[in-house]
């Protein structure tokens, strides 16, 4: 008889500690979730050499600006060994492999190509890039003053007559305009008085 309530006593004991161990299991704060992993991103190093973009030109009426390769060396274990520009205008050819080319105004498909080897290397290298390059006329800057080409007369787009010996301008509508001959034509009253003109009183 005491061998069964020492038996059932020790079961019921167990249960509860197992009804207890489960309450405080339960119960428990919940633990805090795992940090992620910071990876740092290595950050690209340049190529050894850059083929940069030749800028626009601009130039005055028929003249010619020289072009050439433009290139920038970002390692010192890079060491050029060649530059060359190739140019095209439409279907022509104007300059294959050439260390400059001169050109007028006009759009040209250009493509510089540059070999190169690093420092301890025999091994050479070849990149190339490809832009186009639109060279401009500058605007013709007009001039304030022609001198008079005919007696008594100016051309339409320098009406005013300037007499030199008087140093007197006179304008269109002026009593002495028609009785004037002109040495110099003024664009406007603005440029004769520049000249050192003056207006005539009448």
């Amino acid at each position: 008889m005491r061998n069964s309530w020492g038996r059932g006593l020790a079961a019921l004991i167990a249960a509860s500690s197992l009804v207890l161990g489960g309450s405080v299991a339960a119960g428990a704060a919940p633990q805090p979730a795992a940090i992620g992993q910071v990876v740092a991103v290595a950050k690209k190093a340049p190529a050894p050499v850059a083929i940069k973009v030749i800028p626009n030109k601009t130039v005055k009426g028929n003249a010619k600006v020289t072009i050439k390769p433009l290139v920038r060396v970002n390692s010192k274990k890079a060491k050029l060994t060649k530059q060359r520009i190739s140019v095209k205008q439409g279907n022509r050819t104007l300059a294959s492999y050439a260390k400059s080319v001169r050109l007028k105004a006009g759009t040209y498909k250009v493509t510089t190509t540059v070999k190169y080897k690093r420092t301890g290397s025999k091994s050479i290298k070849t990149v190339s890039k490809k832009q186009t390059l639109v060279i401009k006329k500058a605007p013709v800057k007009k001039s304030s003053w022609v001198y008079s080409s005919s007696n008594w007369s100016c051309p339409s787009a320098y009406p005013i007559k300037g007499n030199e010996s008087s140093m007197i301008y006179h304008v269109p509508g002026g009593q002495y305009y028609s009785r004037t001959n002109p040495e110099r034509c003024f664009a406007s009253g603005a440029a004769a008085r520049a000249a050192g003109y003056r207006s005539s009183k009448r």
